[in-house]
């Protein structure tokens, strides 16, 4: 990894580039696995000879694949919609509904990322019924991430993105791949629990289910790295992990002085 990390193309809540420090001693080897892939700011910044990549949500998976598949092509039809007249709400509440309908492909890709840097603090989110539900975020200039795209489609080149379930991809683990995975986190407190960006709930017992698979890939010979809020119930389920605690700023609010600080661990099996 380079001195100064590269970031990812899009905003997103709970995005690892806070955290690449801590993680990247943990990681290395030929073949990376990432089951909950998010904006992608692990595999952005590690050298592997191939990258197995995966998220539930459809629409992250949709975009990534244009965007390898597309590359200077896709770039510039996304940044088509960057424009003075693009940036009200009157044309954002209707790009929502448009993605919100049945377009699909490069459209509903470009579409996508529109809606990550024009609504409210770059949060993805979804109601029950599948639609895509953020505010706009009223920025003055939002920013399109070109060079940051670039960056992608060249790392993108030994990668391959499936849109499923967690448990589907790490199943495809062999002896000596490197499966990292940042599920959504446990929440500090009842109350403190964050709207999953997909329509899937991950629930206690789905992280405690996680752990258990994790520990099953270490007796076959397949490393896990986990990344989790650091309670009383992480340390429960990992507990046949090493973990490392460490303290962080939580960054999910708009608010300054709303963001506090947490305690984040790493569990390792292997």
């Amino acid at each position: 990894m380079s001195n100064q990390p590269t970031r990812p193309f899009l905003k997103w809540a709970g995005g690892k580039y806070r955290l690449l420090e801590k993680l990247t001693p943990h990681l290395a080897g030929k073949k990376l696995i990432e089951p909950f892939v998010g904006s992608g700011a692990v595999f952005l910044n590690l050298n592997f000879e191939r990258y197995l990549l995966g998220d539930i949500n459809p629409d992250l998976i949709n975009l990534y694949q244009c965007l390898k598949k597309e590359r200077g092509q896709f770039i510039r039809y996304a940044r088509s919609f960057f424009i003075p007249e693009n940036n009200s709400q009157a044309a954002y509440l209707a790009f929502r509904s448009e993605f919100n309908g049945d377009v699909k492909g490069r459209r509903r890709a470009a579409l996508f990322i529109y809606l990550n840097r024009h609504g409210y603090n770059g949060l993805c989110r979804y109601n029950q019924s599948g639609g895509f539900n953020v505010p706009f975020g009223r920025y003055a200039k939002p920013y399109f991430p070109e060079k940051e795209m670039q960056h992608f489609i060249k790392m993108a080149k030994n990668a391959m993105f499936v849109c499923g379930d967690y448990a589907a991809l790490m199943n495809r683990a062999r002896q000596g791949d490197i499966v990292y995975c940042d599920p959504p986190y446990v929440p500090l407190s009842v109350t403190a629990s964050f709207t999953s960006y997909s329509k899937h709930t991950f629930c206690l017992n789905t992280q405690a289910n996680l752990a258990a698979k994790s520990a099953h890939l270490a007796n076959r010979g397949v490393k896990v790295v986990i990344s989790n809020h650091d309670n009383e119930f992480t340390r429960f389920i990992y507990r046949d992990a090493k973990i490392e605690s460490f303290k962080v700023q939580r960054f999910i609010s708009c608010a300054g002085h709303n963001r506090t600080s947490a305690r984040e661990l790493i569990a390792v099996y292997e």
